[in-house]
């Protein structure tokens, strides 16, 4: 029985040293890019956001050193890139309550908000209530946690949900681990998902139409991606987003020399996106 407050991945966390840098990076690879965000002070970080339809990616980085975001800093001393990733709910209070009802002792829920520059100008805020699973829970190096929005409107602005490269939702993560089939069934056992076997890996739905994880070992991941796009990539934990675009064209001129077809995809080294491969596939 599939979690009943959980509705699927929500949005992916790439978690960066230059938070300026990095949305200028992304910014080159044909991307629109929210303005900073800056959040709750004990959580001491700030982000920018690149909307799609259902879900997001978020560029996070440390403003201020706090208790909360020390895990953040722990994973920063060694790599950039998909640090964790949060999945919707519909109640983050019942979501926990779920959980620990099944054994799992979930953390929150925790309230936090941002403020929002809006297109006419003014000034909004973003509100969420959030929970995690515990930090020991972490199914091929990725943390998990939920989020349940509350201001909608101040996050997936129309203004920001178009793209260059015609991106539009996030097909799948792929993370890369020594024993993929152990990895993908800890995280089913996590979200209460069923891990299916997929060709060189093992895939767990996150729910409804949302984006698949798929976890995959070093062979896997060669004869996903040629040399040129691997560089750059760590040797364990999340290393590939493959993203849904609409226009492939339009991808290809965003993306000018980053851009590598194969496969009938079209890829940008992890090097040129803080160490996580950025796919395109027609959608």
């Amino acid at each position: 029985m599939s979690l009943k407050h959980i509705l699927g991945l929500d949005h992916v966390m790439v978690t960066v040293r230059d938070l300026d840098a990095a949305a200028a990076g992304w910014k080159r690879l044909g991307f629109t890019v929210s303005p900073r965000g800056t959040h709750s002070p004990h959580l001491g970080s700030g982000n920018y956001t690149i909307m799609f339809g259902e879900d997001y990616l978020e560029l996070l980085g440390i403003i201020t050193e706090t208790e909360h975001n020390q895990p953040m800093r722990d994973f920063l001393k060694t790599r950039e890139g998909v640090e964790r990733v949060a999945f919707t709910t519909s109640d983050a209070a019942a979501g926990v309550l779920e959980l620990q009802e099944r054994g799992i002792d979930a953390d929150g829920p925790v309230h936090f908000g941002r403020p929002v520059e809006l297109p006419d100008g003014g000034v909004g805020e973003a509100k969420f209530n959030v929970f995690r699973w515990p930090l020991t829970e972490d199914p091929g190096g990725i943390r998990i946690f939920a989020c349940q929005h509350l201001t909608r409107d101040t996050v997936w602005i129309p203004a920001l949900q178009s793209h260059a490269n015609g991106a539009r939702r996030i097909i799948r993560l792929e993370v890369l681990s020594a024993d993929p089939k152990a990895a993908a069934a800890h995280l089913g056992r996590l979200i209460d998902e069923t891990a299916q076997s997929d060709g060189d890996g093992w895939s767990v739905p996150t729910g409804g139409n949302r984006a698949d994880i798929l976890f995959y070992d070093a062979a896997g991941f060669a004869g996903r991606y040629p040399d040129t796009v691997r560089e750059g990539a760590a040797s364990g934990g999340a290393v590939a987003l493959i993203l849904a675009s609409d226009d492939l064209e339009g991808a290809k001129a965003a993306l000018g020399p980053l851009a590598e077809a194969h496969d009938g995809a079209l890829s940008v080294p992890a090097q040129a996106a803080n160490g996580i491969i950025v796919s395109f596939l027609p959608q």
